[in-house]
């Protein structure tokens, strides 16, 4: 195995570490200058989490050398040797990197012209001779890009950055929003205290009320252009197609077969013997998959093969590809699969280890008795507080909604609709949520009267409560309601002495409150991962699988008072004749102790027609509080729910467009996920279930304009 000197410190502290290419020789960038990059180099970029789990880079400048281009690769196939074949490896180009890429640098990345060859160094200096000017572009994702020093570089729409060494001046265009401002300065600041070590002067500078400075540096100012729109931005519902293909060099030259031509996929496709190719290249992404037991040249070869996938295909050479070692697939890779399962490894009672950016996200046990300081549990569990707050239920009959019987609270009918109202105390306020429950048997016409109540609601109550749609549907959690309820409801037909089994997942089992699905009475319905409990006209069981956690039990036990009766339990592989009998006799059922679930990182959108349009853009790396930008409705993904979060500035076209977009977001879910609840917010009164999947989640944060305390950084 070869091994570069510079590999001896590679990967032994979390973090990241940037090498350029330099006279086809690795070369470290100093930390300070991470971020920035000549468009005539190549780069090879290291992150290692404290897992630890990594993920290589190479990123390409636009007018790099083919030299430069095929020594980074050289040396990424190295480090992957160096670090045991165990990285997910990335190939990023100019102005088209990968989300994972530009979450690195929150503050944004800049690109600097020229590079080795015009003998530019990244070196950190107090040289105040610097002369430049830089175009950014970007509301999620800031691109600060060297541009002519010229009038001519400038339009109304963006903001800019004359570098004069000592002073950095901000220009904003007089049609750039507030939130891009904000963004903008943060690059401002960055240049400031890292390559100047905080010794130039920021200035803020309005469109037509430019300093002297302006005309020394880019002489008379002649007429600011129009604004230019934004580069495309892929529709988050067009992103979604896959096809899966096979690579083989069996014959002894490398060979590709179709397996799958469209996702979503299932996991037994992907053999540990092989390596595949997952092909989005509609949304520029190419994943290549190397089995465990692939043979050596198959895994060595796995980013070649992309990029000869990608020649062969007639796709850009933009193209993201992705190399990924089985147990260290990424989201985006994950989210083309139907039933993808990781194989957690305990270290402990109850405890379990997951590799890459999954071990990032703390399991939070439930506990009710401190939810109101506990937001990460809140968020994690979907409680926004113990559920003794008060509760209304109404089911929609004739377009009206009328009041439930309060012994009846816990039950849904599957052909219904309802509304549930629940009223709660933080921080000295009354807080309302708005449930919006719907069967998956109801009529449309008790869908709309079901949307139209809700509103009325609402509106009666001064456009405060949180609104929560939730559909339902097997093996489905409604979030909270559960709990409030006071007891654990079970979701399905008639109430009778037939035959019933509810299935206590352990997918879903986070708290102790639960939506507990009634399945079909029948051996096929079992998993031996879950609890089910079954209720004959005659007997009651509970039955326990083998991979079901006591957690799962104590919750059955909620479900048995709900149904009542004495139980029998059954361990799985001890069944009684009864038993079987009662499900219609032994059948085939899911076995697989490994297939557990995991939890799934959360994601943020931003929907914005800032542009013109809408469009949606992923916000990239660990998002804060101040990723929600106050003009955009923002969606998040939590995996099990879906939140729109409506900034205060929000126009009426972002409002109204964004509901139907967090529906096609779901329904074209390649995992196949349908009907998740979806939770409408409004800023400034945000519960705890979303707040807690925010890090350092500030309440005073809105009572302040985001522009101004930027602005007292300056």
């Amino acid at each position: 195995m070869v091994s570069h000197k510079e590999f001896v410190a590679a990967g032994k502290q979390p973090g990241l570490q940037v090498w350029r290419i330099e006279n086809l020789d690795l070369k470290p960038v100093p930390k300070a200058l991470h971020g920035s990059f000549y468009t005539g180099d190549a780069y090879l970029l290291l992150f290692t989490t404290a897992a630890p789990s990594y993920n290589i880079h190479m990123w390409l400048g636009e007018e790099c050398s083919q030299d430069e281009s095929g020594a980074v690769a050289i040396f990424a196939t190295q480090l992957d040797d160096f670090l045991g074949g165990k990285p997910v490896q990335y190939r990023d180009v100019q102005n088209c990197e990968s989300n994972t890429f530009l979450g690195y640098f929150k503050s944004g990345i800049k690109y600097q012209k020229g590079g080795v060859a015009s003998g530019f160094q990244h070196v950190v200096t107090n040289d105040m001779s610097a002369k430049r000017l830089l175009h950014l572009k970007g509301r999620r994702a800031i691109r600060a890009t060297e541009v002519e020093l010229s009038w001519a570089s400038f339009n109304k729409g963006d903001s800019f950055i004359l570098d004069l060494g000592k002073d950095v001046y901000q220009w904003c265009g007089s049609e750039c929003n507030r939130y891009e401002r904000l963004k903008a300065s943060e690059v401002s600041i960055g240049i400031r205290d890292n390559e100047r070590n905080g010794r130039a002067k920021l200035h803020m500078v309005e469109e037509g009320e430019e300093p002297k400075a302006f005309t020394e540096a880019l002489g008379p100012k002649t007429a600011i252009a129009p604004s230019t729109p934004d580069d495309e931005k892929a529709d988050i519902s067009n992103k979604k197609k896959g096809a899966l293909y096979m690579i083989s060099d069996a014959s002894g030259t490398m060979k590709v077969s179709s397996v799958a031509p469209s996702s979503p996929f299932k996991q037994a496709m992907l053999s540990p013997e092989e390596c595949y190719i997952l092909d989005n290249g509609v949304d520029k992404n190419i994943f290549v998959w190397k089995g465990p037991k692939a043979n050596m040249s198959e895994r060595k070869a796995a980013m070649s093969a992309g990029q000869q996938f990608i020649k062969d295909k007639g796709y850009s050479n933009t193209t993201q590809i992705q190399v990924l070692p089985a147990g260290a697939e990424t989201t985006l890779f994950k989210q083309f699969f139907s039933d993808w399962r990781d194989k957690d490894e305990t270290t402990g009672p109850s405890k379990a280890y997951t590799i890459g950016s999954i071990a990032k996200v703390k399991q939070v046990p439930f506990d009710a008795s401190t939810l109101h300081s506990n937001k990460a549990m809140a968020a994690q569990h979907g409680m926004v507080d113990d559920g003794k707050g008060k509760v209304q239920i109404w089911r929609v009959e004739n377009g009206a909604k009328a009041p439930v019987d309060p012994s009846l609270y816990g039950h849904f009918y599957g052909g219904d609709c309802y509304l549930i109202l629940y009223s709660y105390r933080l921080g000295g306020r009354e807080q309302h949520i708005i449930y919006t429950w719907w069967g998956l048997k109801c009529t449309q016409d008790e869908l709309a009267a079901s949307a139209f109540l809700t509103v009325l609601l609402d509106d009666s109550m001064g456009g405060s409560p949180v609104q929560v749609r939730a559909r339902r549907r097997q093996h489905s959690p409604l979030p909270h309601p559960p709990k409030l309820l006071q007891r654990h409801p079970s979701s399905g037909g008639e109430l009778s002495a037939c035959t019933r089994a509810c299935q206590i997942p352990c997918r879903t089992l986070t708290s102790s409150s639960h939506l507990f699905p009634q399945v079909e009475a029948s051996a096929s319905s079992l998993n031996t991962n879950d609890v089910f409990v079954l209720k004959t006209p005659g007997a009651l069981f509970v039955w326990r699988g083998v991979g079901a956690s006591d957690e799962e039990m104590d919750a059955a036990k909620h479900v048995v008072g709900f149904l009542g009766g004495s139980p029998s339990q059954v361990s799985e592989g001890k069944e009684p004749a009864d038993f079987w009998s009662a499900l219609g006799g032994k059948k085939e059922y899911q076995t697989s102790k490994s297939l557990r679930n995991i939890v799934h990182p959360p994601r943020l959108f931003g929907c914005s027609n800032k542009t013109g349009r809408l469009i949606v853009e992923e916000i990239p790396g660990d998002f804060t509080q101040s990723d929600l930008a106050t003009d955009d409705v923002m969606l998040l993904d939590t995996w099990d729910q879906i939140f729109l979060w409506v900034g205060n500035e929000a126009n009426e076209e972002e409002k109204k467009g964004a509901p139907k977009i967090a529906k096609e977001y779901v329904d074209s879910d390649p995992s196949g996920r349908r009907g998740l609840p979806i939770t409408t917010i409004k800023q400034g009164a945000e519960p705890p279930t979303f707040t807690g999947w925010f890090q350092a989640w500030d309440l005073k944060m809105w009572e302040t304009d985001p522009l101004d305390r930027i602005r007292g950084k300056f």
